[in-house]
């Protein structure tokens, strides 16, 4: 095995690319797998759960890794595909050993993990040598003092905790982006998941949830009481709230209509209403639409928003009052590439793209399809017969549809 740092945190881990022996990236590094055997027998670090293109979750041995730097974990290019199932010996770091209660031996001090050091025994096999611990705040400070001892040091390790906490599960989810989150929670046992959904924001739960399969989403939801439930949905954008509710109980589903706001439960049921796999029903009602007196300036600010995703920033949809779908009399959609090269003084009227044609609700994924094709186009407006704009369809929101619906779930690309 190459040279290593003689100890590398797992918190530091996760998120780093998998390289094979060519240099091809091959996947990324999720949580690292330990064999918890007793208080007195030293962790050994089993391997790593890499996620591979695709979304598949695949155990990597730590026999495989030849190599870990700063930025990148190296392996020996042979890696099994099979899924990754947990056995009960195992333990995953990230998933269940954060958060998890320890009592410091030397002072009987109660303390959190919230990271964990592995190095290579002179047997080669990695273990875990180090515990970072943070206790309890006193007094008058926000945070506890944070320690890092040897795993010896500690005990409790081994000792299954029925409600244990998510602070620091949650700070490392944070620092994912949704989708990838999203597989983090999608392999948690159940107890963890179910901390990890009551401790997330509902707008940190509603970006992830837009990213796991239909089941998970079912499943999670059922965690949630329906004022919170509510909540979350309308943090979702309509159209992956109006899917979900959609595979919900019928009684469930009226239940959490009932509790949203008018206003977000209005959009909902109106994407509802369409017909499956149409531009209706795949549609997003919120896409960015100004006036005709808006400057470029204005539509420039409004497509900055980071929480647009990168095709519903593509374009600014121009119509007259009202302006919340269905609009009034829809005029044309100025490009951001175009936006980009006039003064940002101009009104963006005069910038608009009138030349192609426009969606109707009942197109089909393939007219769809086509259409983007056609135009070369990221997202298109969708437009009633009276010439209101009803919403934008986004290539991403096209894909979800076209793809399996256990796409998530599939490995689209051998290794």
């Amino acid at each position: 095995m190459s040279t290593s740092p003689s100890r590398v945190y797992a918190a530091r881990l996760v998120g780093l690319p998998i390289f094979d022996p060519q240099g091809d990236q091959v996947g990324k590094v999720r949580d690292l797998v330990v064999a918890l055997r007793s208080e007195v027998s030293q962790p050994r670090v089993l391997g790593m759960v890499a996620e591979v293109f695709g979304r598949r979750r695949i155990f990597v041995p730590m026999t495989r890794v030849t190599h870990i730097d700063a930025g990148s974990v190296y392996t020996t290019g042979l890696l099994n595909m099979r899924r990754f199932e947990q056995r009960p010996t195992e333990t995953l770091v990230v998933g269940q050993l954060f958060d998890k209660t320890v009592t410091v031996k030397a002072t009987g001090v109660t303390a959190t993990i919230y990271d964990v050091a592995m190095e290579q025994a002179r047997t080669r096999d990695w273990v875990v040598s180090r515990v970072a611990i943070q206790e309890p705040a006193k007094a008058l400070r926000r945070r506890g003092q944070t320690h890092v001892v040897e795993w010896g040091e500690v005990e409790g390790l081994t000792r299954r905790e029925p409600a244990q906490a998510a602070t620091q599960l949650i700070h490392a989810l944070n620092e994912l982006r949704p989708a990838d989150a999203a597989s983090v929670i999608h392999d948690l046992p159940p107890e963890r998941r179910t901390a990890v959904v009551a401790a997330l924001t509902d707008e940190r739960l509603a970006d992830v949830l837009e990213e796991l399969p239909e089941e998970d989403q079912v499943e999670i939801l059922g965690y949630l009481e329906g004022e919170r439930a509510a909540d979350v949905l309308e943090e979702m954008d309509p159209d992956d709230a109006a899917d979900l509710i959609a595979e919900l109980p019928p009684e469930r589903a009226e239940q959490l209509l009932m509790l949203m706001e008018p206003e977000e439960a209005e959009d909902v049921k109106r994407l509802m209403s369409y017909v499956e796999n149409t531009a209706g029903a795949m549609m997003t009602s919120e896409p960015v639409i100004l006036g005709p007196d808006a400057t470029i300036a204005d539509a420039l600010a409004h497509v900055r928003n980071p929480d647009l995703t990168p095709a519903l920033a593509a374009l600014v949809y121009v119509c007259r009052q009202p302006l919340e779908t269905p609009t009034g009399r829809f005029l044309g959609v100025a490009h951001i590439q175009r936006l980009l090269r006039e003064p940002p003084s101009t009104l963006v009227a005069g910038a608009l793209d009138d030349s192609m044609e426009n969606l109707r609700v009942e197109a089909t994924i393939d007219e769809v399809a086509a259409h983007l094709a056609t135009y070369n186009l990221v997202a298109a407006p969708v437009v009633d017969e009276d010439g209101h704009l009803l919403g934008a369809v986004t290539v991403d929101d096209l894909l979800d549809h076209m793809l399996p619906e256990n796409w998530r779930d599939r490995a689209v690309r051998s290794v």
